[in-house]
């Protein structure tokens, strides 16, 4: 999927995605500036198909994770 055929920033794109997944998954994206702010409400309004959503899918399935969530202290503290 080309990001400029959807007529949307690689930000908004990839805020679509995230709100294309489960109901649970609610995205907070950090902004600095107002005008990011905008563009990243803009992100509700764009449409992927099928096809984009698997082809996002493929490609974050192909990210490997590394390293550990949080620091030591903090993980001991996760679900006491």
């Amino acid at each position: 999927m080309q990001v400029n055929t959807k007529g949307a920033s690689v930000g908004q794109v990839a805020l679509a995605w995230l709100l294309a997944q489960k109901p649970w998954v609610v995205p907070i994206p950090g902004v600095c500036r107002l005008g990011r702010l905008d563009e990243n409400l803009a992100a509700t309004g764009t449409e992927l198909s099928a096809d984009d959503l698997s082809e996002l899918d493929d490609a974050s399935a192909s990210v490997r994770v590394r390293g550990d969530r949080h620091p030591e202290a903090m993980q001991r503290m996760i679900d006491r």
